[in-house]
């Protein structure tokens, strides 16, 4: 919807100041933008004032200030709830950070052409210390012609602002599979300190070994990639079988400990399935396949 190309001295209001809505915030004052704040609880408003921040008590006056418009919330439901307070959205950048799922970024879409608002969807991939620095990473979609009128903003938050396209899913999706990767990653590795601990491991011998893994899985992920991509699986280096084997033997392990072994048992139980479907002597790229088969292309 908008031709219009926008600079870091165009307002911009943030809604939401949890700690990445501050850090936004912050980020963006001290890029010498203008910078208009909103939070259901005022009192989080002060800091962001301090650094040069305009606080509105209302949402209407937080919009009111700003062509573009940053809403950082708990979750969808909040952000609906926000825009509801409102009732003249027409002409402005909507850029929404708020985690939550694909299918509510596209709502959120119909939402927006309804309102003829131009909606940039974004998830934020790195933790608030990295906001403002080249570190910070960051995926962008929606629309085209918002996402190239506030590049310049966003650029502000560090990083390369990247977009995906027009998909206003895209983002989340992409959001949802990495912190998949990154719950069951945390849930393994205290899982896994907590079965050395039993096994009278000391936590910093147990580390020395563990940060190992590390570059294994980086690897890994790069290999299963070009096998799901080729919808090829060679069990050269290691098979569904002989996961299945040692999982069982962790599993009898953490059971001997009176260790909860149910997200043990959900793998297992993956792998199970791959090899009762004859797939044991593949690699373990299969599994990926067998929970979720190929689109057609």
């Amino acid at each position: 919807m908008s031709d219009r190309q926008l600079t870091h001295r165009t307002p911009v209001a943030v809604l939401g100041l949890g700690p990445m809505g501050r850090a936004l915030a912050a980020t963006l004052i001290s890029a010498g933008t203008p910078t208009t704040v909103w939070n259901r609880t005022p009192e989080r408003a002060g800091p962001l004032v301090a650094l040069g921040a305009t606080a509105a008590p209302t949402v209407t006056g937080a919009v009111r200030a700003a062509p573009v418009v940053i809403t950082c919330l708990r979750d969808p439901a909040a952000v609906d709830a926000v825009l509801a307070a409102h009732d003249d959205w027409a002409g402005r950048t909507l850029v929404d950070v708020t985690t939550g799922r694909p299918d509510e970024a596209r709502a959120l879409a119909d939402w927006a052409a309804g309102q003829r608002v131009d909606l940039v969807k974004g998830a934020i991939l790195t933790p608030t210390p990295t906001i403002g620095t080249p570190a910070a990473t960051a995926l962008w979609c929606g629309s085209r012609s918002g996402f190239d009128a506030v590049r310049s903003v966003l650029a502000a938050f560090g990083g390369t602002p990247g977009y995906l396209g027009p998909d206003p899913g895209a983002a989340a999706a992409y959001d949802m599979a990495l912190l998949d990767l990154f719950g069951t990653a945390v849930s393994g590795l205290t899982h896994a300190f907590a079965l050395a601990s039993a096994e009278g491991i000391a936590p910093r011998s147990f580390a020395r070994y563990a940060a190992g893994i590390a570059p294994m899985l980086a690897e890994m992920t790069a290999r299963f990639a070009d096998q799901l991509t080729e919808d090829r699986f060679p069990g050269d280096r290691s098979t569904v079988a002989s996961a299945g084997a040692g999982l069982g033997h962790v599993i009898a392990t953490t059971d001997a400990h009176g260790i909860d072994s149910g997200v043990l048992r959900a793998a297992r139980s993956v792998v199970e399935q791959a090899i009762a479907a004859g797939h044991g002597d593949d690699g373990l790229a299969r599994l990926a396949r067998s929970l979720a088969p190929a689109r057609p292309a």
